[in-house]
């Protein structure tokens, strides 16, 4: 595909030490053959592989307490001033057919909604499943066209992958005349000042991690609900990263959720105002929400 590059004017030198991308692992499962997928990749789901982890029977909501939160409305990069007991649900890789349409039942069952940084290149191919993320009233951002660490590359082409991906997302978004929010993630979390500098300046908010899941990692959906908990109770409140792409994670979402609510945790629901990006008209997903200005 070509990429449309964005001409932006270097903001500041190059500065050193950037982060290096965690080892990523495919979903290994006993008794199964190996799910290839890893962070960043778009390759379909094998069907042999959709009921090597089975999501939890439905719940009734009634059993349920409010577990959705407040929503808040973003206008900037910086501090999202959550309050002790208040997460943020991102989704990070997809849209994938098989999962991400398996955690928009969840999400729905409780009653939360979540934020979902896609790639252009998943966008590309699910354009269906980019829609019915926003139907059900989710926010859309954006995380580069192909997973790239941008660290590695110049200022110009960093640039021009994150805006290849949102034009890509925004896409696949145009038949129902919306368009992504203005989040926009790293993939890895690899960044440089400049870098950042520069989205920001182009007027992407970038949205940072507080509770990384890690479950990306092989190991059972027991082991990453565990650790996420733990970590979640460590912090208090905070942004908590999930890859929609893998099947640990459909498998371990309803306990995860379930464990919010009974220790007392509540879901935000983040939107973006203020502007767009390159110019362009940029809006939430769900416009018809509200929140405080921040």
């Amino acid at each position: 595909m070509v990429r449309t590059a964005c001409l932006l004017g270097v903001v500041a030198a190059l500065l050193a030490g950037c982060a290096k991308p965690p080892e990523m692992q495919p979903d290994l499962m006993a008794g199964a053959s190996i799910d290839t997928m890893s962070t960043g990749s778009i390759n379909p789901i094998a069907m042999s592989l959709r009921t090597a982890y089975q999501p939890m029977p439905a719940i009734p909501s009634a059993l349920f307490g409010k577990l959705a939160g407040r929503t808040v409305t973003v206008s900037e990069s910086g501090p999202l001033g959550l309050q002790p007991g208040e997460i943020v649900l991102t989704f990070d890789d997809g849209p994938r057919a098989g999962t991400t349409d398996s955690i928009l039942d969840t999400l729905d069952q409780f009653g939360v909604k979540a934020t979902f940084l896609m790639l252009g290149s998943a966008a590309e191919r699910y354009p269906s499943m980019v829609r019915e993320v926003a139907a059900r009233g989710h926010t859309i951002g954006t995380h580069t066209y192909d997973h790239v660490d941008l660290s590695t590359l110049s200022n110009h082409e960093a640039i021009a992958e994150i805006y290849a991906g949102q034009q890509a997302v925004a896409a696949a978004l145009a038949p129902d005349s919306i368009a992504p929010s203005r989040f926009f993630r790293f993939p890895y979390l690899a960044q440089n000042g400049v870098i950042r500098t520069s989205a920001v300046e182009s007027r992407f908010i970038v949205l940072d991690v507080d509770i990384d899941s890690k479950d990306y990692y092989a190991e059972t959906p027991q082991q990453v609900l565990e650790r996420t908990l733990a970590r979640l109770d460590e912090h208090g409140s905070g942004v908590v990263l999930f890859h929609d792409i893998h099947l640990r994670t459909v498998a371990m979402l309803p306990e995860f959720l379930k464990a919010l609510r009974e220790r007392g945790y509540q879901v935000v629901t983040l939107r973006s105002s203020g502007g767009g990006v390159f110019d362009g008209p940029v809006i939430t997903a769900d416009a018809s929400s509200t929140g405080s200005e921040i």
